[in-house]
């Protein structure tokens, strides 16, 4: 019996430093986790609306009001230029891919056409819906039109409204239409007026 107490005594002492030893870990690393992200999410919001100089978050009321009516809305805001006039906005949505959730961020400027859309995060199949984080996918939604909601084509494109989708990938490439499609709807609706 007392060598039972004893072993128990000798795990429950290792696993004891050990979570503290983790705690430690995750409290130094949470900040420079938080940080890298603040810089891609940065670095995002600029290649999406490079005509904006500065990035201003949405006020909190109206941001409340427009995720209260869709809960994939994560983020929004508002791109100035050099004089502070509102040349547009950068919408990062989330939306369920083949392989698990996709963040995109679509930038759309005053002049109702999107600016550039980027895929953030994904767990989408790698050598396939992974190639909707290449350039070549995601310029196929700048310049579109923001009139209507863009459909995903295969093959030949025959109005400005579609999208050409990813060899392989229609999943993922109808998720990502879906994010930039809601991010669409929550300008048309609530922001360009």
């Amino acid at each position: 019996m007392n060598e039972t107490l004893k072993l128990g005594l000798i795990l429950l002492l290792i696993t004891s430093i050990s979570a503290v030893v983790l705690g430690f870990s995750n409290n130094v690393t949470s900040v420079k986790i938080a940080e890298a992200d603040k810089i891609a999410n940065d670095n995002a919001r600029k290649e999406v609306l490079p005509i904006a100089n500065e990035f201003e978050a949405l006020d909190e009321n109206t941001f409340n009001d427009i995720v209260s009516s869709n809960q994939d809305v994560l983020e929004i805001y508002i791109g100035k230029d050099e004089g502070g006039n509102v040349v547009g906005y950068t919408i990062k949505t989330i939306s369920g891919g083949f392989g698990g959730d996709i963040e995109i961020m679509t930038g759309i400027s005053n002049e109702d056409k999107i600016t550039g859309m980027k895929v953030l995060n994904h767990s989408e199949t790698p050598g396939l819906g992974a190639k909707s984080t290449t350039p070549e996918f995601q310029d196929r939604f700048k310049d579109k039109s923001i009139e209507n909601e863009l459909v995903v084509v295969k093959g030949v494109l025959s109005q400005d409204a579609e999208v050409e989708a990813i060899t392989g990938a229609t999943i993922t490439s109808n998720a990502v239409t879906s994010g930039v499609n809601m991010a669409i709807k929550v300008y048309n609706d609530k922001l360009s007026k």
